[in-house]
């Protein structure tokens, strides 16, 4: 059977999977992707250009929802980014650069669960498009994950805060 995938397709799937892994390194070793790792910095890298090289994608053959993604994905980027380095949002500051990058996160996945059910096995694929019952279960399920797993890091941000708040405090005697 021939490849379904152009070149594009090929290049973008492959550069598509190093945000994916930095993503779940940085999950898994720091709890959120920071953007002063390395990982964090190579995340951010990777998936700038992924979204870059799906703009040259289209089975429609013009602007389309996964080229909207793309854009809502830089723009959660852009704002996490400057909300962390503005001095007026105070100690929403972490929260917001933590939900903005896992929501980038969140929308890195969103067109990998899509184009992987409705391409793989390349012999008889699991679903027939985005509507099918099983890409819709999938992102349903890939959603709450993902409002899990920015409620657990809230909250460790939160306890981190107070630890660091309790440690400051002066002895009382």
């Amino acid at each position: 059977m021939a490849n379904p995938l152009s070149t594009l397709g090929i290049v973008h799937t492959a550069i598509s999977l190093a945000p994916v892994v930095a993503g779940l390194y940085g999950f898994a070793r720091h709890g959120a992707i920071l953007p002063q790792t390395r990982s964090g910095k190579f995340y951010l890298s990777s998936l700038v250009l992924s979204v870059l090289t799906s703009f040259g994608l289209s089975s429609t053959g013009g602007f389309n929802e996964g080229h909207a993604l793309g854009i809502v994905t830089l723009v959660a980027v852009a704002g996490s980014l400057a909300a962390a380095r503005t001095g007026r949002l105070g100690r929403l500051k972490p929260y917001l650069l933590s939900f903005g990058l896992s929501f980038s996160f969140f929308l890195l996945i969103v067109p990998a669960i899509n184009e992987s059910l409705t391409r793989l096995p390349a012999s008889q694929p699991l679903a027939s498009g985005p509507e099918s019952p099983i890409v819709q279960t999938t992102l349903m399920v890939w959603l709450v994950i993902f409002l899990s797993g920015v409620s657990l890091q809230a909250y460790l941000l939160r306890r981190r805060a107070v630890a660091v708040k309790a440690a400051r405090a002066p002895l009382s005697r």
